[in-house]
């Protein structure tokens, strides 16, 4: 790497509150007065989760903890997979609980500085953060709609980032962190006239997100149709809660724990189903056995190495996105160099209550990546890799990792052992090539749809960063 060099003042030091002696692209401009964060806030505060983390809980007495995960790119919640903590825990708690119109802020992590706006009708009322998130609420000076709308504009996430990765290994924000902060002040009333401004894109906007369709839903739609799939028979199946069950069944089920969902009646029945059509299983197709991942220290993250750390989170999104990986030595690089992956690649987390089974394709030709442990990595021969993909994201193969996976909560795993009995569609290429189209342009539609609410977005984004840079008139 060559030499760069810059000409800078003395004076110009004094402003940077967060120097490291490195050369970083300047920072965001505004001819705005600037104002302390923690000075527009009545409360910042995050959360926590029972000891020994989030476990295996069924029934109604449960209550929604949120960390970074559930902070969606788009400013939104994604309750997809959402831990729960018991009640108790929730009503003993007196810190981290979540009001309609919330800021929540990822705190630490790789996902630092990613915010959303408590919007959502969620299906219980009991909900708080966990100790990765902080929670955010604006006091008199400003709405907190728009302080939404500040903290997401580059100008204070530049100022996250910096102040974040100061240190070694994992970045993360604290309380001495806030205090150096700065948003640019706008007083109410032009706060309501940008708000006025933006509350029709994102009336347009909620109108695209409310008419997108679930990817699963369309394939799992598919796949029915290709396997004649009775998906009304095995929804009424999977709603059964009364179960006919020999002694010798209990005897002979290792894992049989006194509740409903010890008995895979259900998961029976859809192997059954794949079983009679299908003569293959997923290890006549892999090109060399299934690679578990590696673990990965704080000293081994160095922003200024070649390879990715592809962590559960980059996986639990359906995709893998190199925006969240932080890097890695290139001294740890090396002595994982068979832990890399390459285009075709399927990962699949193994582990984890709510993020085992949930598998990303890896689809760029000239990633550098190293995946992490509690995950594995699935290379295949003689099968489309889109088209395996789809498979392993269909309730078929889902379920079947629902109810073959061994232990509880954060314990939960599925093993390769197990992974590579699992039953696999007997196509040819042709059948294969007619599946992935189908799914493909189904999933077209719904990236347009996407498109159109990222135009949107990138709208309001100009919007306030427009207003950023604006100077101050008052009213």
């Amino acid at each position: 790497m060559g030499v760069v060099k810059k000409i800078v003042s003395l004076s110009s030091l004094s402003n940077n509150s967060n120097l490291r002696l490195c050369l970083s692209r300047d920072a965001p401009k505004t001819s705005r007065k600037l104002v302390r964060l923690l000075d527009c806030l009545s409360l910042f505060e995050s959360g926590k989760r029972p000891k020994g983390g989030i476990v295996y809980l069924e029934g109604e007495n449960v209550a929604i903890s949120l960390g970074g995960e559930q902070i969606g790119k788009d400013g939104r919640i994604d309750l997809s997979n959402a831990p729960l903590v018991p009640l108790e825990f929730f009503e003993s708690s007196d810190k981290g609980i979540i009001k309609n119109g919330d800021i929540l802020v990822c705190k630490d992590g790789a996902l630092t500085g990613k915010c959303c706006l408590v919007k959502h009708n969620f299906p219980v009322k009991e909900v708080m953060v966990n100790e990765h998130v902080y929670i955010v609420r604006a006091n008199k000076k400003y709405l907190q709609a728009f302080l939404f709308y500040l903290l997401r504009d580059e100008f204070t996430q530049f100022q996250i980032r910096d102040l974040a990765y100061r240190k070694k290994g994992q970045p993360g924000l604290n309380t001495d962190h806030l205090k150096l902060i700065k948003v640019p002040f706008f007083d109410i009333k032009e706060q309501e006239s940008y708000l006025k401004q933006l509350e029709n894109l994102e009336n347009e906007m909620e109108l695209l997100i409310s008419s997108k369709i679930d990817p699963v839903r369309i394939i799992n739609k598919v796949f029915g149709e290709v396997f004649d799939f009775n998906w009304i028979e095995f929804e009424h199946i999977k709603q059964e809660r009364n179960y006919d069950s020999s002694i010798q069944g209990f005897a002979n089920n290792i894992d049989c724990r006194m509740g409903v969902r010890f008995h895979n009646k259900a998961g029976k029945y859809l192997q059954s189903f794949l079983g009679k059509i299908t003569t293959k299983r997923i290890k006549d197709f892999i090109s060399e056995p299934i690679v578990l991942g590696k673990s990965v220290s704080p000293k081994d993250y160095n922003e200024e190495g070649k390879y990715f750390y592809i962590a559960m989170s980059n996986i639990k999104t359906w995709a893998f996105e190199a925006e969240g990986c932080q890097k890695v030595s290139d001294e740890y690089s090396c002595g994982n160099l068979n832990k890399t992956v390459q285009k075709g690649d399927i990962l699949l987390a193994r582990s984890g209550e709510g993020t085992i089974g949930k598998v990303a394709l890896i689809e760029d030709e000239k990633i550098n990546g190293i995946f992490a442990d509690f995950t594995q990595r699935i290379r295949l021969t003689g099968f489309d890799a889109l088209c395996a993909y789809y498979y392993f994201r269909s309730e078929f193969f889902q379920y079947l990792v629902y109810t073959h996976k061994k232990g509880l909560g954060n314990n939960t795993n599925i093993f390769p052992s197990q992974i590579k009995e699992f039953p696999m569609p007997d196509w040819d290429e042709k059948q294969q090539a007619e599946i992935v189209e189908s799914i493909k342009t189904q999933l077209d539609e719904q990236k347009e749809i996407d498109r159109k609410i990222e135009e949107i977005q990138k709208t309001i984004k100009n919007i306030v960063n427009e207003a950023i840079k604006s100077e101050y008139v008052s009213a």
